[in-house]
């Protein structure tokens, strides 16, 4: 049985937190089973991790990309063996579209589990420290983020463009630090409500990234990627694909473009999409979406109320 109606989406960097997960573990053999399927595959104490922390332990970009990785596929995995049916669509944020394609068949969860990994480690490294920033940009359209993006980077302080396209209205801007300085400057002179400087290290999805997507795309080239037996509509051009091989550029493609969320949600709820579920940690995704279509109906699966709710709801 599909859910014509119903999308899962999957969030990424910035969800995880310590604690999290801890009754979906304990009421879920499904969650117990996946978070010891990653920490054989990785060798490390998974679980242990998450519960225990530090939080600056979790926030580093090479652990967060697999325990949010496995968190996600861990409630996916919930949903199924408590009987919920398959949605029409998945899509997932930045690093949840590799979720989603594990949660389709696509990909297999110890092989992507490994890969998030490592594609943590290469984007960490692609820039160094302090030679980066983002910046989200609140209450300002996109054509002149885009133009103001442009005349600084054109000024020859860095480059800097609007990298995850969130919602209208919240716009997530990186490049050079300098350049992401002078830019969110600009944007509020140009009537930006807030442009706030994101603690992360590196410019995630900007041209910057591309020696990082170079690397990833030589550990891609060894893992094996299906068709996926769900569609799953891709952050780089907002709609699905079915060819292993397309899906394996796109997942290249991916770390150094935007992330175009907006018409990823836009194109769901175009397909006929009226309940959207968030599979993962947090709630970050439901209300970016709500900001993006008003009509959609949100649902969590972080906790166990939760699944039973969405069941519910769903049938």
């Amino acid at each position: 049985m599909t859910l014509s109606h119903c999308a899962f989406v999957f969030p990424g960097q910035g969800s995880q937190k310590v604690g999290m997960l801890a009754g979906a573990h304990a009421a879920f053999p499904a969650v117990r089973e996946t978070f010891d399927e990653a920490s054989a595959a990785l060798g490390m104490d998974v679980w242990g991790l998450v519960q225990e922390g530090p939080q600056e332990a979790l926030n580093l970009t090479a652990t967060t990309q697999p325990i949010l990785l496995t968190a996600s596929v861990a409630l996916w995995r919930a949903w199924r063996a408590a009987g919920g049916a398959e949605p029409a669509l998945l899509a997932g944020h930045s690093l949840g579209e590799f979720s989603a394609l594990v949660c389709a068949g696509s990909i297999a969860f110890e092989d992507a589990v490994r890969l998030v990994r490592q594609r943590g480690e290469f984007m960490q490294t692609a820039v160094p420290v302090g030679e980066g920033g983002m910046a989200a940009i609140i209450g300002l359209d996109d054509d002149s983020i885009n133009r103001i993006c442009g005349e600084v980077s054109a000024a020859g302080d860095g480059e800097v463009a609007a990298v995850n396209f969130n919602s209208p209205g919240q716009v997530v801007i990186a490049g050079h630090a300098a350049a992401v300085e002078h830019a969110s400057a600009a944007l509020k002179a140009a009537g930006a409500k807030r442009a706030m400087p994101l603690p992360v290290s590196a410019p995630f999805h900007t041209s910057l990234m591309r020696p990082a997507g170079e690397r990833l795309a030589g550990v891609l080239a060894s893992i094996a990627i299906q068709a996926p037996a769900i569609p799953v509509v891709h952050n780089v051009h907002a709609r699905p694909e079915s060819d292993p091989e397309r899906i394996r550029s796109l997942l290249v493609e991916q770390i150094y473009s935007p992330v175009q969320w907006t018409a990823c949600v836009a194109y769901m709820a175009a397909q006929g999409v009226t309940q959207v579920v968030e599979c993962g940690p947090g709630r970050v995704l439901s209300g970016l979406n709500k900001r993006i279509d008003g009509a959609l109906q949100s649902h969590s699966l972080e906790e166990p109320a939760g699944l039973a709710d969405t069941l519910a709801a769903l049938g």
